[in-house]
């Protein structure tokens, strides 16, 4: 029988990863709660192995007492004094109770106990690899589809990629091989439950912290990021040493760092921007590609009114407002965004608002205008609309 228990041990750790110390505590475990099933007995049972022998041998933990014994918990002075006779009562002694045929019937017993615990070792394992990679990047291959989800395989284990952390512009096909953040890792009866994501900001982060060296090193750091997942990025760097230019260090030589970002998330647009403590100068760079001629803020506000070239205006808005709403989010200021015509003709017709008069008329804003902009154009009070481009 103990050559049984030790064959199955042995295909047991073959088929897993376990090592033979975490195997022996466990079939210990198996064999305990096979004698107590098999003998139905009570009190504290202790199990020794051999594994070069394939030997064990069952012991019961018994305290010794005068007289009156409760079966397998305690021994009487007299009994307990034929195996060591220094004992006193009140003292515990080990007393072999190996069985002379524990028989097939524990030998399974003790192996689907072996299995179930190595399963539930398992997971527990697993659970607590992808517990340490939560906020982290890994890369995994597409299995399924059922509905909306996306199931994805992570090696050892299943993630699940639902609808709402999936990006409109990707396609999820069948074995295609994609890097995914780990959003959450949950403990349940089945196993572990891992929520990854492809639309979440800090996806880019770590993107960049995984190919710009610079930043895993604590030399570059990203103060802000904004994305709209598909479509664009902003991230705003800063670097701690003066002869490191963050901007540079994140676009890399001939934009090869930032391009091998824009190719794990399937040819969203990067601006990499240069993060100030000078707000206007911060927005001014936020507007990335566009360039702003002037920049002024309204600090008890905060909100900018800044003026861009007449060319550039719809690059600084975006297309639907992207590129301004992206350096809102970026920058945490509100951001109104005139032409230098539109600058003059405000003045003629005598529209220009000062910053505390423009807050006063956020209810004269259209409903669709993101709440976190200034309105490119509020049509009762500036009659001039800047028409949306397309970003570069």
């Amino acid at each position: 029988m103990a050559g049984e228990l030790m064959d199955a041990l042995n295909q047991v750790a073959r088929e897993t990863d376990l090592s033979g110390d975490v195997l022996l505590d466990l079939l210990k475990k198996a064999l305990v709660s096979a004698y107590r099933k098999k003998y139905k007995v009570e009190g504290e049972i202790e199990v020794e192995i051999d594994p070069r022998r394939a030997e064990f041998r069952v012991y019961s933990n018994r305290t010794v007492v005068e007289e009156d014994p409760i079966p397998y918990m305690q021994i009487s002075l007299a009994e307990a004094r034929k195996h060591d006779p220094e004992l006193e009562v009140g003292d515990s002694v080990l007393i072999e109770v190996t069985p002379e045929n524990f028989g097939r019937i524990a030998a399974q017993t003790a192996k689907q106990v072996i299995v179930q615990s190595i399963r539930e070792t398992q997971r527990i394992q697993v659970f607590e690899e992808y517990e340490d990679k939560v906020h982290e990047v890994v890369t995994g291959t597409i299995q399924r589809r059922e509905g909306r989800t996306v199931y994805v395989s992570l090696g050892k284990i299943e993630g699940v990629l639902p609808a709402n952390e999936q990006v409109p512009t990707e396609s999820y096909r069948f074995g295609e091989r994609m890097k995914f953040y780990v959003f959450e890792a949950r403990r349940t009866p089945k196993g572990p439950f891992i929520i990854l994501s492809r639309s979440h900001k800090d996806l880019v982060v770590r993107l960049f912290e995984l190919e710009v060296p610079e930043i895993s090193e604590g030399v570059v750091e990203i103060k802000s990021i904004a994305r709209e997942a598909g479509a664009r990025t902003k991230i705003a760097v800063s670097s701690k040493d003066p002869k490191v230019d963050p901007v540079g260090a994140c676009v890399g030589q001939r934009g090869s760092r930032v391009q091998n970002v824009v190719n794990d998330i399937y040819g969203e647009k990067i601006d990499v921007v240069r993060w100030s403590d000078d707000p206007a100068a911060f927005i001014a760079a936020a507007l990335s590609p566009a360039k702003a001629m002037n920049v002024q803020v309204n600090e008890s506000a905060k909100s900018a009114m800044v003026i861009a070239p007449d060319n550039m205006l719809s690059l600084a808005i975006g297309k639907e407002g992207q590129n301004v709403r992206l350096a809102a989010r970026l920058t945490g200021w509100r951001i109104d965004i005139r032409s230098e015509a539109q600058l003059e003709e405000m003045k003629a017709n005598g529209d220009l608002l000062s910053d505390t008069d423009r807050d006063a008329v956020p209810e004269d804003k259209p409903d669709d205008i993101d709440p976190e902009i200034a309105s490119v154009i509020v049509d009762s009070v500036h009659p001039a609309k800047a028409e949306s481009a397309d970003t570069e």
